[in-house]
């Protein structure tokens, strides 16, 4: 096996986000690429090369992200990248899909950037271009950043098909689907809605995930399998919430304006289920599977049926506005 020559030369910095880095050199031949580790004075980055390719990463790729939160962050990105290298061990054949999809970027906004505009570009806009617009996004935005690792927790700890955090980041699609709506709701809260809507036609397209740009959803987000969810403009989406497959949180046709659900924390909605209107599910409910639920729903209680019926918890529903008070989305 060929040596990993590794060496210890930081870089200037172009973001103020920047840290010092190591940067780990990686051959083509290198069947175990050398991992960088933090040590207990700073927050250390990894950066692989291709010597053979001489692949550069552009500078918008150099940015790695400092907050409160660093050290938890970073060891979640050192996490993926030590579940990229075993699984090269044990298919070789993913040795250039992983370098390219992980090993050779620096922070794990960065990677998803990239992965997103590799999978949403097209013959019209470029994967370059897209991937751009979506790690300016990541990098201004510490909320969005924290939220992307909470989804990530989230999945890798309530969905048991999911092998990793790496496979979360590559494969998952109710996940990426998800993080390129953290994007484009924060372009269209900025008025650039051309993009936002754009990104959302292509989620659509790419992931089979409909959610409008307007649309705010929390953090620790799992889309489980979501082929066919349609999340509307006014929906409102807690933390920790847990959404199937073919779930609609969408309007009933009757009114304008804010006419979407208000999902609060913790609640789980079923495969095929539709919430219908400007209702509440109330916080840690439960939709079942195929349920038309057109009125409120308590917390804790449980809702099933066509039209839904409430078969736990407290049976009066509660006002909008006393949930509303209480929670924070």
């Amino acid at each position: 096996m060929a040596a990993c020559a590794v060496n210890s030369r930081s870089e200037t910095s172009i973001s103020s986000f920047s840290l010092d880095s190591n940067h780990c050199q990686v051959s083509n031949t290198c069947c175990r690429p050398r991992f960088c580790r933090p040590n207990s004075s700073n927050i250390v980055s990894c950066k692989a090369s291709n010597r053979t390719a001489g692949n550069k990463l552009s500078n918008a790729s150099k940015i790695v992200l400092h907050n409160e939160d660093e050290e938890e962050q970073d060891v979640l990105w050192l996490k993926i990248r030590e579940e990229a290298l075993h699984d090269i061990e044990q298919e070789h054949v993913l040795h250039e899909y992983y370098y390219s999809s992980i090993l050779s970027h620096v922070s794990l906004e960065s990677a998803l950037a990239d992965h997103l505009g590799m999978k949403l570009g097209n013959a019209h806009i470029a994967s370059d271009t897209l991937k751009g617009i979506l790690l300016s996004v990541f990098a201004e935005d510490q909320e969005i950043r924290r939220a992307i690792r909470d989804d990530l927790r989230a999945v890798r700890e309530r969905d048991p098909a999911c092998l990793g955090y790496a496979h979360c980041l590559l494969n998952f699609k109710g996940f990426l689907a998800c993080q390129v709506h953290r994007a484009a709701h924060k372009l269209w809260s900025k008025g650039r809605k051309a993009m936002a809507v754009l990104l959302q036609s292509r989620t659509s397209e790419v992931f089979t995930v409909d959610i409008h740009p307007g649309a705010r959803i929390g953090g620790g987000v799992l889309l489980d399998h979501a082929t066919g969810i349609v999340i509307g403009e006014t929906a409102i989406i807690g933390d920790n919430v847990t959404i199937l497959h073919n779930v609609t949180l969408g309007g009933t046709g009757k009114l304008s304006g804010d006419r979407h659900p208000k999902i609060g924390d913790g609640v789980f909605i079923g495969a095929g289920a539709k919430v219908l209107g400007n209702i509440v599910i109330g916080e840690g409910a439960k939709i079942g599977a195929g349920a038309v639920v057109l009125k409120d729903v308590p917390p804790k209680a449980t809702s099933v049926g066509n039209p839904a019926r409430l078969i736990g918890g407290k049976q009066k529903p509660i006002k909008l506005h006393h949930f509303l008070e209480d929670s924070v989305f």
